[in-house]
């Protein structure tokens, strides 16, 4: 992981400003396939996590820090770089899935596997893998 994506960096207020709901569909969307089924896995665990009502407000700053960072296609890796464009968004997805993990219940991972196998007609057992 690059030491640039850190949890510092991603609680800049320019990646929180840039989260919404819509921004963050929007890139799924759009880049769902470019992004890899691991980085969208990632992205929809937090997603899930941050529409929970027990999840402390700090722990939600990060998620959206993280979502805000994901959205934004200019950032230290610039997501139009081909292959190595999204690695830097995945880096910081993950680093936020690993500390908020506590609230990561079987909800969140239910709906996160559900729309992933919407969309990739993956395995459980392959995204089981991913985490």
């Amino acid at each position: 992981m690059s030491k640039d994506v850190d949890e510092e960096n991603l609680r800049d207020r320019k990646y929180s400003d840039a989260y919404s709901d819509d921004s963050f569909w929007s890139k799924i969307k759009g880049f769902a396939k470019k992004v890899g089924a691991k980085g969208v896995y990632y992205a929809l665990i937090l997603y899930y996590v941050l529409q929970k009502d027990d999840v402390p407000k700090s722990s939600k700053a990060l998620i959206v820090g993280a979502l805000g960072y994901f959205v934004l296609p200019i950032d230290l890796i610039p997501d139009l770089m081909p292959m190595v464009g999204y690695t830097d968004d995945i880096a910081g997805l993950l680093l936020v899935v690993k500390q908020v993990w506590i609230y990561v219940d079987d909800e969140v991972i239910d709906d996160a596997k559900f729309k992933m196998q919407e969309w990739f007609n993956i395995s459980d057992d392959e995204l089981d893998s991913y985490v």
